[in-house]
């Protein structure tokens, strides 16, 4: 994880136009959060990786497994970085330094918090905190009855009025054994998506 000491140096924000976009990775707390490794390894093929995770993703994440590139962040740093005034707040450090952030996966519960403004981890901060003329993207992952719940609905259709785009989840067998809608896209679909994106938004002058 993150050192609070060496923030301020990995997180600067120059002047010199970065060579490669800065990806903001994040997982809540759903079993998909296993797949954050060959996330991660996706995307720094092409771009400069930063991740925050939140505890609940904890449980299935290995933080031993991200390449040695990514720095992790965790509701710890959001506290231990900040000592007096004039200190970096981090989860407006983290939305500055970002190009592009994704939420992946994104929990029922992470999903219900941003919808409803709620910001009381690191993630939900930054989310809140966030630039919508930068993308967000967020890729569900939760049971199908819990995805298929009208509060899911209702929250999925909040969070696109803010602007945050949706990589819809996909048709599996579960990890709780149930067969239904609800797995979290693969990790190459989720980096192919946000790629293409930014590519295309790039053609087109940043619209």
């Amino acid at each position: 994880m993150a050192n609070a000491e060496t923030m301020s140096g990995n997180l600067s924000h120059d002047s010199v136009q970065p060579t490669k976009p800065r990806i903001l990775l994040a997982a809540s707390g759903s079993v998909a959060a296993i797949k954050f490794e060959s996330l991660c390894r996706s995307f720094l093929e092409w771009a400069e990786v930063r991740a925050v995770a939140t505890k609940s993703s904890l449980h299935f994440l290995d933080k031993a497994s991200l390449p040695k590139e990514v720095v992790l962040y965790t509701d710890d740093e959001e506290w231990s970085s900040w000592k007096k005034i004039g200190d970096g707040v981090l989860h407006i450090e983290l939305r500055k330094w970002a190009d592009i952030m994704v939420i992946a996966p994104l929990s029922a519960n992470t999903l219900a918090k941003i919808a409803g403004g709620l910001c009381d981890n690191l993630l939900t901060c930054i989310v809140r905190a966030w630039d919508y003329n930068k993308p967000l993207f967020v890729a569900p992952a939760m049971n199908t009855f819990m995805y298929n719940n009208p509060f899911t609905k209702r929250h999925l259709e909040v969070i696109s009025e803010l602007g945050i785009s949706l990589i819809p989840p996909i048709t599996k067998r579960l990890a709780c054994g149930d067969y239904g809608n609800g797995a979290m896209a693969e990790p190459s679909v989720i980096y192919t998506t946000v790629r293409l994106s930014s590519e295309s938004r790039s053609v087109n002058g940043g619209s």
